[in-house]
């Protein structure tokens, strides 16, 4: 059985975790922290009382006042490394916008690491390599894109080839996107098929968003993967 982390270790975990989300439940605190849910309680309160501004929201959860700033996450040396791997995974992908936005973002995430951690972090670099996609080929560069108008509910306009080549215009509603065989795929409303389909990002041609927008879709992904299996079973 673990053994207990110090007091302290588990609330400033928990910040970390409160700072990740827009909304934490307590259960969701208690079980990362393998507490009772009177100690997140306890937790709770004790941050709140030492300054962090932590709104509490009946039957939904915990979250932290918009717009207050809080220190630099310091990072462990095993974090440091995971991210050093994550860095080598993420740029052999074959989607050339996860791998400039992901270099922006790391570089910032390394500026924050300490003198030791950044030294051993370049040693580290140099000795991964990851023998997926040898040649660092990219075939789409939609996917950072396409993220934005899954989460802004925005209809899109693409070009798209088919496997055959056949060339069509669609109006979709992005939903969600997944990776298989090195390639990503995105699962979207059609409105000409007026049904789900999924889109190899490598062979969308153009994308272009409107300035129309789409309500919600009910179903989740999970629910969706599912009635796929039941279909192919």
């Amino acid at each position: 059985m673990p053994k207990d982390k110090p007091r302290l270790v588990r609330l400033t975990a928990i910040l970390t975790q409160l700072q990740s989300k827009r909304m934490v439940t307590a259960r969701d605190i208690a079980q990362k922290h393998d507490v009772s849910i009177r100690t997140v309680y306890r937790d709770i309160r004790t941050l709140e009382q030492s300054g962090i501004p932590i709104i509490t929201e009946e039957g939904k959860g915990y979250s932290i006042m918009e717009g207050y700033n809080l220190p630099p996450v310091m990072f462990t040396e095993e974090e440091a490394n995971a991210l050093v791997i994550a860095e080598h995974l993420i740029l052999k992908n074959k989607d050339q916008s996860l791998a400039d936005q992901y270099q922006n973002a790391i570089a910032k995430i390394k500026s924050v690491l300490r003198y030791s951690q950044k030294s051993k972090a370049e040693i580290l670099a140099q000795r991964i390599q990851i023998r997926n996609n040898k040649y660092n080929e990219k075939t789409s560069s939609y996917l950072i894109q396409l993220q934005s108008h899954i989460t802004d509910f925005r209809v899109v306009q693409i070009e798209y080839y088919s496997l055959n080549n056949d060339p069509s215009e669609r109006k979709i509603e992005p939903f969600a996107l997944y990776t298989t065989n090195d390639n990503w795929v995105l699962i979207a409303f059609c409105r000409k098929r007026n049904d789900f389909r999924a889109f190899r990002l490598d062979r969308i041609q153009s994308l272009s968003p409107t300035s129309e927008v789409f309500e919600p879709h009910k179903i989740t992904l999970e629910e969706y993967l599912e009635e796929c299996r039941k279909k192919w079973s």
